[in-house]
């Protein structure tokens, strides 16, 4: 079936959306491979296009009073970066309330709603004034956290990433390109559980803005076109449970919703 036409309808987008849209790799040159490895993308409102994930940059404690709640002091510590597998993103279609299934080995799963800024044009060493125009576009996501397999690891001086590099960790709603929705450096964002508020803070409130993550990100890592940031999370960060629905919203995108099963 063609990808394109995959994604219309929402029956077919809610069918995809634990895996996002992945499509078949071609090896270099032709030759053949001795099994067929999946590439993830996601749709782009407004058009029949997808956007190919590259890489899933996250930075850490963005927010001064989530850092607090986290044992860290906003003001002395210069961001870091983790990174999860493409094939962690779910995709949730607009409109749409996916089934997310609780993870394995954990008894205390977090959400962490993130605005999440799209790569379309790479480079090094990208100066800050110029980061922004390497934005293609935007959407929204959550950062899902084994949270008690991640404190464990954090004690014994251990990679965090069975708590954060899991399947499904990375739920994610359409692309928006910037063109539609410009760039978003304030605005309200929030997440309810059952309803209920649990994170409200402004995007204005980051300690590094998307501008200064490219800038930094790309003193480390050359970024290339397809790579996505999620760009820190709110104070008030907590658990879930089986049957709990999360909502979260950004001003200027729509919101995103998942029920944890």
């Amino acid at each position: 079936m063609d990808r394109r036409n995959f994604f219309q309808g929402s029956a077919a987008a809610a069918a995809a959306g634990l895996a996002g849209c992945t499509t078949m790799g071609n090896a270099a040159g032709g030759a053949r491979t001795p099994f067929a490895v999946n590439t993830t993308s996601i749709p782009v409102v407004g058009s029949d296009e997808v956007f190919p994930v590259r890489r899933i940059y996250c930075i850490g404690r963005n927010y001064a009073a989530h850092a607090r709640e986290m044992g860290s002091d906003p003001n002395r510590e210069p961001p870091f970066f983790f990174q999860k597998p493409t094939d962690a993103i779910q995709y949730v279609a607009t409109g749409t309330v996916a089934d997310h299934p609780y993870p394995t080995l954990t008894k205390n799963y977090h959400y962490e709603a993130e605005l999440v800024a799209c790569i379309g044009k790479g480079g090094r060493n990208i100066p800050v004034a110029s980061a922004l125009d390497h934005v293609w576009g935007y959407t929204l996501g959550l950062d899902m956290t084994r949270r008690d397999l991640q404190r464990a690891m954090g004690d014994e001086k251990k990679p965090w990433e069975i708590g954060k590099s899991f399947d499904h960790s990375a739920p994610l709603g359409p692309v928006h390109k910037v063109a539609q929705t410009g760039h978003f450096t304030k605005g309200a964002i929030w997440l309810k559980v059952n309803g209920a508020i649990k994170q409200n803070a402004n995007l204005n409130q980051m300690i590094w803005s998307v501008a200064e993550q490219i800038a930094k990100l790309s003193e480390a890592n050359e970024l290339f076109p397809g790579d996505i940031i999620y760009s820190g999370t709110p104070e008030n960060v907590g658990p879930v449970v089986r049957g709990d629905v999360i909502e979260m919203h950004i001003d200027g995108l729509p919101n995103l919703s998942v029920k944890i099963v």
